[in-house]
């Protein structure tokens, strides 16, 4: 396990390649969301709309 793990000596090299992306990729994913609320936090929420009679 530890030799595949090792992997002939590369191992810090592809797991920390793996690692690298992994959080890339979490970025990517809660992006939108943390933007999403840091706008909200800047900007008042709109009024209620009224209906037309």
């Amino acid at each position: 396990m530890s030799e595949w793990l090792a992997m002939d000596g590369y191992g810090a090299y592809v797991w920390s390649a793996y690692a690298v992306t992994l959080i890339v990729l979490l970025w990517d994913l809660t992006a939108p969301a943390r933007s999403r609320r840091q706008l909200r936090k800047r900007r008042p929420s709109r009024p209620p709309r009224s209906t037309p009679t």
